[in-house]
């Protein structure tokens, strides 16, 4: 009955930890300071006006990062144009260290159990490149990626949802879907896509609560 039920999963900041969670890696991986990083996003939005003009959509949200490493590079001395050099130099060469414990152990216990497996993303590719993917634990285990590098499609925009659910061949009061972001949370409202948003600081709430709507 399981194989009949699809979990889908934003893929930054939920399958991932989010960059604001690995400063101290950042830091190691380009020689800098302890400390030198000091926006905290969501875990810390007093720190980060940034992070609060994107929440109050005045800005978007590959706006942000892009400007996140442009600020970045010029740490060291290089300009840094797209989010795969920031991605690739912040984070190195060990694709694990990113890989949520919450996430792993959600992934793996939903394969177990015999649910369909689906990223949906706007960014997966062109913000952390074609070879980290290849890398990434677990990625094999998803059965479907749509990912808006290639389509062209952003959340929320309903066809994003419509193509997840069309590709998966599933009813979709039969998946839910988990995203950090409010605005990609009210795409999937829109569309009667039954939704968990993720909290970055209370992962495992989140994954929690997702599995228990699959009935595990």
């Amino acid at each position: 009955m399981n194989g009949r039920k699809a979990l889908i999963l934003d893929f930054g900041g939920v399958v991932t930890r989010t960059m604001f969670e690995t400063h101290d890696i950042t830091e190691r991986a380009l020689g800098l300071p302890a400390s030198s990083l000091t926006w905290r996003g969501p875990f810390d939005p007093a720190t980060d006006p940034l992070w609060v003009a994107m929440q109050d959509r005045r800005i978007t949200e590959r706006d942000y990062w892009l400007t996140r490493a442009a600020e970045v590079g010029r740490l060291v001395g290089e300009e840094w144009s797209d989010m795969q050099t920031f991605v690739r130099r912040a984070r190195g060469a060990d694709a694990e260290l990113v890989l949520r414990p919450e996430a792993r152990d959600a992934i793996t216990r939903a394969k177990a159990a015999g649910l369909r497996l689906a990223i949906l993303s706007n960014e997966l590719d062109l913000f952390y490149g074609i070879e980290f993917r290849k890398r990434f634990p677990l990625i094999d285990l998803f059965d479907i990626i749509v990912d808006a590098t290639y389509t062209g499609i952003l959340k929320p925009d309903p066809r994003a949802y419509e193509l997840v659910i069309s590709q998966l061949g599933l009813p979709r009061t039969d998946c839910v879907f988990v995203d950090d972001q409010k605005k990609n949370i009210e795409g999937a409202e829109a569309v009667r896509l039954p939704h968990v948003h993720f909290d970055v600081t209370r992962p495992a709430e989140g994954y929690a609560r997702a599995l228990a709507m699959l009935g595990l």
